[in-house]
């Protein structure tokens, strides 16, 4: 088993003052919003144990609060401390080598100050430093019992009766030690060698017992003179030789259309390019390996001949060199359609043909795909096709290679990718994750496992201004970068949820949330008086206006390839979009489009009209209650409200607390329905029943649909 990074503790680094013990899986994800200090996070891990480079630089890693602090400190603060389950493979070894149980070496730390190596320790070891008082009594006693039954030579009695005597007195002694440590047992060590066994017969059978009493004690003394297995050079050597180093990638290097020889020969073998062309040399230098083509080998197979004397060439050399491009135009076909099946079994987005092509000096990629058979150069084709093909190269090839088992950190992988494609690369990361553990950054949702959140960690800015962790993802909690470092888990986690909560429920569009929430208190008090039992889930899904609800429409149509109901206010947008649909999108179907006033008799009337209206009037006045004037004074029953209540705001200088007033009322009149329809009396019957005809017009509708539709099929195309 490789040794796994199980959990890492940030301190006294940048914008971090102190992370807590982060626990980490074999994929983790880090998720936070710009400028939270994700990858200061990750910055930290890389240099602790780097694969390469990963030097500590005080003018950027110091935290500047601290910066002239530590520049003066000996020794500097530790700034990473990491705890790694090294295996019981590994873990036999070390208790080899340090004379520890194994279940104490299974646990390794390695922390690093800003100066010095790393540090390698064994958190769970606690090598004795003293041994029980009944321990030390019953060595002492088992070898007054043997030596008591031995039947001693007459020229021994005396010795025998001194070592007896000199048990007998150690005994007492440690009877009254309070703690029997290494000076305890030379002491006692030392008093039995003041008995003299020199001159005993070579047959004696008293003086092997007692020197083996000694014996027993020196090894005890030994036991618990042990050094901590951090003191220990091979067991240190052992955990630094077999930890994993780890991997750090910002710049992922994307691959250019076409690429200059002589140049990636040259780039390839210098280490003073700047940073953007290292990544494009290390990119090159795995596609090449991949397709198990050498640079060198292309440029020279379609040299051209030159002479200096400008001596025409022979027929022979001619044909060589004919043989020679021909060979190297094998070699770019056999790696062209090497790369494209490989990378067919990965990226899902389409199916891509890739090309090489060499003239001369220059090597060229080409791409083309099922939709668009005509070749563009990589160049032209998207961003996230050349960071997607970059990445894929850079990590099956160096994965396999010099990163074996190294921990891969990747700071904000696929920014540039469809959200789809990101969706592919989070399912990418899990076989990764087969040989490699992986710790990466991001702030979008798609790069979130809505399966896997207990591995996602929010990362965000504390009010101290510094970074903070947590598992915790509420996204509520806290100040602005709380709830932003939380809302691309809750984004990932509502995809998940509206792609589920579909699937076998029928829809009804409404044009915004505060429909929503009427309808979804209604709904309940329909079910709980019996009214209602419908067949399957109605869900109102909100479209954010009138506008959005032929969009809306059009998706949850593709879906299954039926139309839903869609509900609309009878206000002046409402009715016009409800027309436009039934002339469009719905032609086919217009009994699917609704609208409020059908059911309220009203013209003008929305959905808050589906409202007791003396409810709506009290709940108002509750929650605006510094008008001088109550709302419920001035309205007038058998009218749309929302318009008496805007003009009666007006007439009275009443202030909405914020935008969106609708929703709250929605939300405060829903809760007060929910709790006063409990009571039966509390509804009228003719409320109730203009509630059950809506809800029985949103089944016909459906059911009506359904029974026309050719092949199953509703709706225009």
């Amino acid at each position: 088993m490789t040794p796994k990074l199980k959990r890492f503790r940030v301190t006294n680094f940048r914008s971090v003052d102190d992370s807590g013990w982060v626990e980490v899986d074999d994929v983790t994800a880090l998720i936070g919003t710009n400028e939270s200090g994700k990858t200061n996070m990750l910055l930290p891990l890389w240099k602790l144990n780097p694969a390469k480079e990963g030097a500590i630089h005080p003018t950027s890693d110091y935290p500047r609060k601290y910066y002239n602090k530590i520049r003066h400190e000996k020794p500097k603060p530790v700034f990473i401390e990491a705890i790694f389950d090294v295996g019981t493979e590994l873990a036999r070894q070390l208790a080899d080598e340090t004379g520890m149980p194994i279940d104490q070496m299974r646990e390794v730390s390695m922390s690093r100050r800003f100066e010095g190596e790393p540090v390698v320790d064994f958190p769970n070891a606690t090598p004795a430093r003293d041994i029980d008082q009944n321990r030390a009594l019953n060595l002492l006693s088992r070898a007054e019992t043997d030596l008591t039954a031995m039947t001693a030579l007459k020229t021994e009695e005396d010795l025998k009766n001194l070592a007896l005597a000199a048990i007998g007195s150690a005994k007492t002694k440690v009877s009254g030690f309070n703690e029997i440590g290494p000076l305890q047992l030379d002491e006692l060590i030392s008093a039995f060698g003041a008995v003299k066994t020199d001159n005993a017969p070579k047959t004696s059978t008293v003086v092997p017992r007692y020197l083996r009493l000694s014996e027993e004690l020196e090894k005890v003394k030994s036991e618990i003179s042990r050094e901590h297995p951090r003191e220990v050079e091979s067991a240190v050597n052992l955990v630094l030789e077999s930890l994993p180093k780890f991997v750090y990638y910002s710049n992922y290097g994307n691959l250019d259309s076409e690429i200059y020889l002589p140049h990636v020969i040259q780039n390839m073998s210098r280490a003073d390019i700047g940073a953007k062309e290292q990544a494009k040399a290390r990119t090159l230098k795995v596609l090449f390996e991949f397709v198990r083509l050498q640079p060198k080998e292309i440029l020279e197979l379609g040299r051209d001949f030159k002479d200096p004397q400008n001596r025409q060439p022979t027929d022979d050399e001619i044909a060589a060199i004919a043989e020679k491009k021909k060979q190297r135009s094998i070699l770019l076909q056999s790696a062209s359609t090497l790369l494209t099946m490989e990378f067919r079994s990965w990226w899902r987005q389409g199916e891509y043909r890739f090309r090489f092509e060499a003239d001369g000096d220059h090597f060229r990629i080409w791409v083309s795909d099922d939709k668009r058979p005509e070749e563009i150069e990589l160049e032209g084709r998207s961003t996230g096709i050349q960071w997607f093909l970059s990445f894929y190269l850079v990590f099956l090839v160096e994965s396999a290679d010099a990163h074996q088992g190294a921990i891969l950190l990747l700071d904000e992988p696929g920014i540039s990718l469809h959200p789809l494609a990101q969706r592919d690369l989070s399912e990418f990361f899990d076989s990764l994750a087969e040989t490699n553990q992986l710790i990466y950054t991001s702030h979008s949702p798609f790069l979130v496992d809505a399966d896997r959140l207990d591995r996602a960690r929010k990362v965000y800015v504390g009010e101290d201004g510094t970074s903070k962790i947590s598992p915790d993802l509420r996204a509520s909690d806290g100040d602005i970068t709380q709830r932003g470092a939380g809302y691309a888990v809750h984004a990932a986690l509502g995809l998940t949820v509206a792609e589920s909560l579909l699937l076998g429920c029928e829809p009804v569009i409404v044009e915004g949330p505060s429909d929503q929430h009427y309808l979804n208190g209604i709904k309940t008090l329909l079910i709980a008086s019996g009214r209602l039992k419908p067949g399957r889930e109605l869900v109102f899904p909100p479209a954010g206006g009138a506008k959005g609800v032929k969009a809306v429409a059009s998706i949850l149509g593709g879906r299954d390839e039926e139309l839903p109901v869609a509900l609309f206010d009878s206000d002046l947008q409402g009715r016009n979009t409800a027309k436009s649909l039934r002339e469009g999108l719905y032609v086919a179907e217009p009994n699917l489009v609704l609208e409020i006033g059908s059911f309220t008799g009203m013209a003008d009337s929305e959905i808050e009209d589906l409202a007791p209206p003396e409810l709506v009037a009290r709940e108002l006045d509750r929650w605006q209650c510094g008008s001088d004037v109550p709302f419920a004074e001035e309205m007038k029953s058998g009218a749309p409200i929302v318009p008496q209540i805007e003009a009666w705001a007006m007439r009275n200088k009443v202030q909405f607390a914020k935008p969106g007033w609708k929703v709250e009322l929605a939300k405060r009149v829903k809760q007060r329905l929910l709790v006063e329809g409990a009571q039966s009396q509390s509804l009228s019957s003719e409320i109730l029943d203009l509630w059950q005809n809506l809800f029985n017009a949103f089944q016909a509708a459906r059911s009506s649909a359904k029974a026309s539709a050719p092949s199953g099929k509703v709706g225009a195309n």
